[in-house]
């Protein structure tokens, strides 16, 4: 199934413009959303609606278990980091989420070689990021290394290859490589302290990197702030 592929469907705008660049090249997509204890669960929601606006072949939600992860996106008693407030210099931000990236890309590597998929497309970048490790560069090369020697279809010369499209991306120019394929940037969600409802904070990192990246691409943002 060369033209099929897993995608890393998180509901925002990294991973919905993913999703069409992988579209574009003639892929036709299962996707994945993950349910783990996170406190902006209403990007569950908006995945969904991503999954539809797609035509996924497959939309999967996998639930893992909150009490996993400690993280001030998951645990009530750690607030989430607003206004640019600094941390210290080189420190990771409280809303790193211990190990996320390697769970999620392990059960789509699950996934992708039981259904035969020759991809899994993920919307990391390492431009405008909060500095998570798992969204760098050389972590999704040892992941590479890593499935090319731990799965079936690897060491029988089939590997199943970790996309990572907008790596080198700005999010103005993931937003602008979006709007030219069409995505519908009013489905998605970044906030990571949102209002009951929904409504974005406005002024956690998240929200603040995604109204500079609308600014910057020129491109009215469509979220709907408390």
């Amino acid at each position: 199934m060369e033209n099929s592929a897993v995608i890393l469907l998180s509901g925002g705008i990294d991973s919905a413009t993913t999703a069409a660049i992988a579209i574009e090249r003639g892929f036709r997509l299962h996707a994945l959303t993950f349910r783990y204890g996170q406190k902006h669960d209403v990007e569950i929601s908006s995945a969904g609606a991503l999954a539809d606006f797609f035509r996924v072949e497959r939309h999967v939600l996998i639930d893992i278990p909150a009490g996993i992860f400690r993280s001030a996106l998951t645990d009530g008693s750690i607030p989430v980091r607003k206004n640019g407030e600094p941390g210290r210099p080189g420190d990771i931000p409280d809303t790193y989420v211990p190990a996320r990236n390697i769970l999620f890309l392990s059960y789509a590597l699950a996934y992708a070689e039981s259904a035969g998929a020759s991809r899994i497309f993920i919307g990391a970048t390492a431009v405008d990021y909060s500095g998570y490790p798992d969204c760098r560069p050389e972590f999704f090369e040892a992941f590479q290394a890593m499935a090319d020697r731990g799965t079936r279809a690897g060491v029988s010369g089939g590997r199943i290859v970790i996309e990572t499209p907008i790596i080198a991306m700005g999010k103005a120019e993931i937003i602008r490589a979006g709007a030219r394929l069409g995505v519908d940037y009013t489905l998605t969600h970044s906030c990571y302290d949102p209002a009951p409802g929904g409504p974005a904070c406005g002024a956690c990192d998240s929200c603040i990197i995604r109204k500079n990246g609308f600014r910057e691409a020129g491109l009215p943002d469509p979220t709907r702030y408390r």
